[in-house]
């Protein structure tokens, strides 16, 4: 197991579509374990191999402790109209956050580590975070969510607080 360095905001990997995996083994697994253990330091609830600078279709989530979640190749199938309003962040713009506005459920099909398909549906604080990581897989960073007003506010404290 490896913490990896995480890249920060505006690293040219948050802004990149993220390649299907297409080889299923031991460094897959390994990479999913880093993840793990890179986004426990952060800390954070998700990451995504994009935040270390790997453009491959993968996330990790642990939305409570022990309860550790991978998806390789996620796709969002379906989504409700019914939307919640969360304050979202990254681990690669560690404490900022502000609020998103986002479908409250979601159906999804992806892969595990061994590569075998499930299909699930998630709601609430799940459907959030599986949102907010494909997006970034997508190669869209949080911060496209946010009103033009809201986004150049919270770049330009991000930008003052770099300094």
């Amino acid at each position: 197991m490896a913490i990896r360095s995480i890249v920060s905001y505006p690293h040219p990997a948050l802004g990149s579509h993220c390649e299907p995996v297409t080889e299923f083994g031991p460094e897959l697994a390994q990479l999913a374990q880093d993840l793990l253990e890179t986004m426990r330091a952060a800390p954070g609830v998700g990451i995504t191999a994009a935040h270390v600078g790997i453009l491959q279709r993968l996330f990790v989530l642990e939305l409570k402790p022990g309860e550790v979640r991978t998806y390789v190749n996620p796709e969002i199938l379906e989504t409700s109209s019914e939307t919640m309003r969360h304050m979202e962040g990254s681990v690669s713009m560690p404490g900022f956050i502000e609020e998103v506005e986002r479908p409250s459920k979601v159906t999804l099909r992806f892969q595990d580590v061994s590569g075998q398909w499930h299909e699930e549906q998630a709601e609430g604080f799940h459907a959030i975070c599986i949102q907010h990581e494909i997006d970034q897989l997508d190669g869209m960073f949080w911060l496209k969510r946010l009103s033009k007003l809201k986004r150049d506010r919270l770049i330009r404290k991000w930008e003052k607080a770099q300094r």
